[in-house]
């Protein structure tokens, strides 16, 4: 992989992680069209980058999340992210191997069904039932921080979207989209530490690691600033707007693969 191509899937990592669009999908769609494969352990290695963009923008929202639980002895919040997060860390954890190894993650007709679907989701999600409205994560019922867990568990499938998934879940749930978003990024902390951890505890994924150092390192700081670009992006933009953007740029972009794969 050289450096454009670096630059590029860091750029596509950094912006689609957070963007409710599937970096997963977006990083397949890219890998074909640039060396006509897809590497999941290079899909993996670049997270690093988006969790650093995480930890950074986050820090003080982090922190008071530390200060609730020490201080005011509220674990509500993080008793929530945790559940959140149970499903999507399970079932990662429990099937990585089969996921790694399995060609319907890396199909580019999975991506097309899983782009459309979540976008047409997306498009109606007003006008779906919701719940009761909440103020913040914090308040959700620990049966709501689960649902919204099994939701990111779908994620798992490229295409689906991690955030979009969540967001999707966090609004039926009763958050409004800016903070069903926020809600979102936090509880794929967990997660997405876990993955960074797992990938250096296997000595082969670490002997990856070492022959790609230069082009990862590259990637992951390519992803570092675009994702904390994406994120102050989101944030703002579903302050005052919904979902059904997203939607119909993932229905377009499907649209797009489609015919490409017809003509070739």
């Amino acid at each position: 992989m050289d450096v454009l191509q670096t630059v590029i899937l860091g750029l596509v990592q950094g912006l689609t992680e957070f963007i409710p669009v599937s970096s997963s999908g977006h990083l397949v769609i890219g890998q074909y069209l640039l060396s006509g494969s897809s590497d999941h352990l290079y899909l993996e290695f670049i997270n690093i980058g988006t969790l650093l963009a995480l930890l950074v923008y986050f820090r003080s929202k982090i922190a008071t999340i530390a200060r609730q639980v020490i201080v005011q002895k509220d674990t509500r919040l993080l008793r929530n992210i945790i559940l959140t997060s149970l499903p999507a860390g399970l079932t990662g954890f429990l099937l990585a191997d089969f996921i790694a190894n399995n060609s319907f993650f890396g199909s580019l007709w999975v991506v097309i069904v899983a782009l459309v679907a979540v976008g047409v989701v997306m498009i109606i999600l007003d006008r779906l039932p919701h719940a009761s409205v909440v103020a913040h994560g914090g308040q959700l019922s620990w049966q709501r921080a689960l649902l919204i867990g099994v939701a990111q568990m779908c994620a798992l499938i490229p295409g689906v979207s991690r955030s979009g998934s969540t967001i999707i879940a966090g609004k039926l749930a009763g958050l409004t989209h800016a903070k069903a978003a926020e809600y979102s990024f936090l509880a794929s902390l967990p997660i997405m530490l876990g993955v960074t951890l797992k990938l250096f505890l296997k000595s082969t994924d670490r002997a990856y690691f070492v022959q790609h150092m230069p082009m990862l390192l590259l990637g992951n700081l390519v992803a570092f600033i675009a994702g904390i670009i994406a994120i102050r992006f989101l944030l703002r933009y579903l302050s005052s707007h919904d979902l059904s953007l997203f939607g119909w740029y993932r229905i377009a972009l499907a649209t797009v693969i489609i015919a490409v794969l017809l003509l070739q």
